[in-house]
């Protein structure tokens, strides 16, 4: 069968999953290195970064919830839904929506610890963003920690996203991932 008839996810819809994947990624291997680093100034501006990098995933989060509401995913080509067992159907949808959850609680999170924390947000250095909550240094720590295990559980369902994206592509040898290719 060719696929390039197959549905695929529009132009935007593309970008903007790959946007996503390569600053998501980023964000968490820099939050990861930070944790274990002594203050210096060079930490201090990977926490920056780290913050820029999470209102940036924020934004795309919003922008591709908005973008996906709006646009229809394409259907799961009827081969493969026949053959895939219900409880794969669950798990992919399942994912999807807590990922979905997740793009938006991770940085939401993030950005309340900052302010609980009593560090501003200015993005870019440039745009003072408001507070979310004020300093309470007890509510920062709780927090801090939820901003941590909703980063690992993302990274966990990101893991488990490329898992099934690697038995479809060399196992089941189904094409799936061609949807979400960029056009050559």
């Amino acid at each position: 069968m060719d696929r390039t008839t197959e549905p695929r996810y529009t132009s935007m819809a593309i970008v903007l999953h790959w946007a996503l994947a390569v600053a998501i990624l980023s964000a968490f291997s820099v939050g990861v290195y930070l944790d274990d680093q002594p203050f210096s100034p060079a930490k201090l501006k990977l926490i920056n970064w780290h913050k820029w990098a999470g209102v940036a995933i924020l934004f795309l989060s919003v922008l591709r919830l908005v973008w996906r509401i709006t646009h229809r995913p394409p259907v799961l080509p009827g081969r493969i839904q026949q053959l895939m067992p219900r409880w794969q159907h669950l798990a992919h949808h399942g994912t999807h929506h807590l990922m979905y959850l997740l793009f938006l609680a991770v940085p939401l999170l993030g950005w309340a610890y900052s302010s609980a924390k009593g560090f501003p947000i200015v993005w870019f250095g440039v745009l003072p963003l408001p507070d979310w909550v004020a300093p309470n240094p007890d509510l920062a720590e709780v927090l801090k920690e939820a901003h941590g295990l909703a980063a690992f559980a993302l990274i966990g369902l990101v893991v488990l996203h490329v898992g099934a994206v690697i038995k479809h592509q060399f196992i089941d040898k189904d094409g799936l991932l061609d949807r979400m290719r960029f056009k050559r």
